[in-house]
C-alpha cells in the first residue's frame, strides 16, 4: 500500500486558513478521486474539500474545530501502489490487496444493507451535502421529501436534515421541525436558568467585521422614499410568462440590481475603496447581495460586471446565487471582490434601515418593503390622491471620501431610475 498525503488546497488567493467543521468519511472508508471528504469553513463561504486519489483512508490529520492552513496535510490515503515483478515484494503487495479487497467487500456488505436513494425518481433540487447525509444514514426518498424546507423555495438545507434526524433517532421524527443551530455541547445553563450560547464561527466573523467597519468608515446616512407603482405593475404584468419559459421566479431583486447598477456606472467614485491616504477606484461593478441564511448567519455572493447583464440574465445570476447560497454550494471566488453591495431589509418587513458598510467598499444601499399607502398625485387637472406602491431607500456611505452631495446624488438616481421603469418593456 501507498501513502497519499492530501494537502488542503488554497480556496483563493484571499483564502489562507480554514476551520473543519465536518468529516464526512471516518477512518477506514473507502474514497473515490474527487470525492468530498471534509467540509471546512473559511472567512468567505463554507465548502467541501475532495480527495484527489481513490484508496482508503487512513489518517485524519485535523479534528473538528480545528484550524488548517493551506498547504498542511489535512489526511492521509491508503492507495494500491504498482505491482512488482519480483516473487517476494509480490507476495507482499498480493497479501496487501488481499486485505484491502476484504475491507472493501466488508465495508460494501455493510452499507449495501442500507437503503440506496435514487434521486433521479424526484423533481426537488436537493445540495450534494444534503444526499450525501442522506445515503449515509439511510434516509429513504420518500422521507427526504417529507420534510419541510427552510431553504429558498422550500429546499431542504443542512440544518434541515440534521434537525430530522435528531428527532428521528429520539423515536419522534418531525419533518416540518425548525433548527437550533447552536449544537448541545456549546450550550452552557447558569444557576439562575439562563443559558449561555458559543457563537458560531461564522457569527464570530461576521461579528469581527461589522466592528472593523464601524471602527474603519465614518458612516453616514442619506433616506429617500421611492414609488414603485410603475414596477409593481410591470412585475405583475410579466412575471407569470417569465416562470412559465424559465421554470423560476422573476422577483425584484434583478430590478433592483439592475438600478443599482447604472446608477454605478453615472457615479464611479461610489465604486471605489479607501487604501491608506489613496483611493482605488474599480474598473469592474461587482455588486455584492447580502443573503439571509436558515441558521441566522448572513453571507454576501457578489454579481460580477453587473452593469453588462441582461435583466433575464441579472434575473437567473440572482436566482442561482441566492439558491446556492442557502444550499451551502458556494465557491470563495463567488463571495469575494465585490465593490459595493445592496441588502433588501424590506424582505423581513423593515421600512428602512442603516446598513453597516462591507469593508473595503464605501457604500450599501438597503432597500425596505413595499408598502401601498395614500398619496398626492400631480395632474394637468390638479392634485389628487391616490394608491401607490411606496418604499424606502437608505443609503451609508464612508463620509471620508463620499460627501454628502454625492451620496445623496446617487440614491436619488437610483430613485429616478425606479420611479421612471418602462411599462413596456419586454423580459
Amino acid at each position: 500500500m501507498a501513502r497519499h498525503e492530501l494537502i488542503f488546497p488554497s480556496l483563493g488567493e484571499s483564502v489562507t486558513e480554514a476551520v473543519v467543521t465536518n468529516w464526512l468519511k471516518k477512518v477506514g472508508d473507502p474514497v473515490e478521486a474527487e470525492e468530498s471528504i471534509v467540509e471546512v469553513s473559511t472567512d468567505k463561504v463554507d465548502t467541501e474539500v475532495p480527495t484527489d486519489v481513490s484508496g482508503i483512508l487512513a489518517e485524519i490529520k485535523f479534528q473538528v474545530n480545528d484550524v488548517v492552513k493551506v498547504g498542511e496535510v489535512i489526511a492521509v490515503i491508503e492507495t494500491q501502489e504498482e505491482i512488482s515483478t519480483s516473487g517476494e515484494k509480490l507476495d507482499v503487495v498480493q497479501q496487501s490487496v488481499a486485505s484491502l479487497e476484504k475491507n472493501i467487500a466488508n465495508i460494501q456488505q455493510s452499507t449495501s444493507a442500507e437503503p440506496q436513494v435514487d434521486f433521479s425518481k424526484t423533481e426537488r433540487f436537493y445540495s450534494p451535502l444534503v444526499k450525501n447525509i442522506a445515503k449515509k444514514e439511510g434516509i429513504s426518498l420518500s422521507e427526504l421529501d417529507s420534510i419541510k424546507g427552510t431553504g429558498l423555495n422550500d429546499r431542504v438545507t443542512k440544518s434541515d436534515i440534521l434537525d430530522y434526524l435528531s428527532h428521528r433517532t429520539q423515536g419522534k421524527a418531525k419533518p416540518s421541525a425548525t433548527f437550533d443551530a447552536t449544537p448541545a455541547d456549546k450550550r452552557v445553563y447558569t444557576k439562575r436558568g439562563e443559558e449561555r450560547i458559543e457563537m458560531s464561527r461564522m457569527g464570530k466573523l461576521i461579528a469581527e467585521h461589522m466592528l472593523k467597519s464601524k471602527l474603519t468608515s465614518a458612516h453616514v446616512q442619506s433616506f429617500i422614499e421611492v414609488d414603485v407603482t410603475r414596477i409593481w405593475k410591470w412585475r405583475n404584468k410579466v412575471k407569470k410568462a417569465f416562470e412559465e419559459r424559465e421554470g423560476e421566479k422573476f422577483t425584484f431583486t434583478p430590478i433592483f440590481m439592475e438600478v443599482v447598477a447604472k446608477a454605478l456606472v453615472d457615479f464611479p467614485m461610489m465604486n471605489v475603496s479607501v487604501e491608506g491616504d489613496s483611493i482605488i477606484k474599480k474598473r469592474n461593478i461587482n455588486i455584492g447581495m447580502a443573503t439571509a441564511l436558515s441558521d441566522g448567519n448572513l453571507i454576501v455572493p457578489v454579481i460580477k460586471n453587473a452593469d453588462e447583464l441582461s435583466l433575464r440574465g441579472m434575473a437567473k445570476v440572482v436566482n442561482d446565487l441566492a439558491n446556492r447560497a442557502r444550499a451551502n454550494a458556494l465557491k470563495p471566488d463567488e463571495v469575494k471582490d465585490g465593490t459595493y453591495t445592496v441588502t433588501n431589509i424590506g424582505s423581513f418587513g423593515t421600512l428602512f434601515g442603516t446598513p453597516i458598510i462591507n469593508q473595503p467598499q464605501v457604500g450599501i444601499l438597503a432597500i425596505g418593503a413595499i408598502q401601498k399607502v395614500p398619496a398626492v398625485i400631480e395632474t394637468p387637472e390638479g392634485d389628487t390622491i391616490g394608491i401607490r406602491y411606496k418604499l424606502m431607500l437608505s443609503h451609508s456611505y464612508d463620509h471620508r471620501v463620499v460627501n454628502g452631495a454625492l451620496g445623496g446624488m446617487f440614491v436619488q438616481r437610483v430613485a429616478k431610475y425606479l420611479e421612471e421603469w418602462d411599462m413596456n418593456r419586454v423580459l
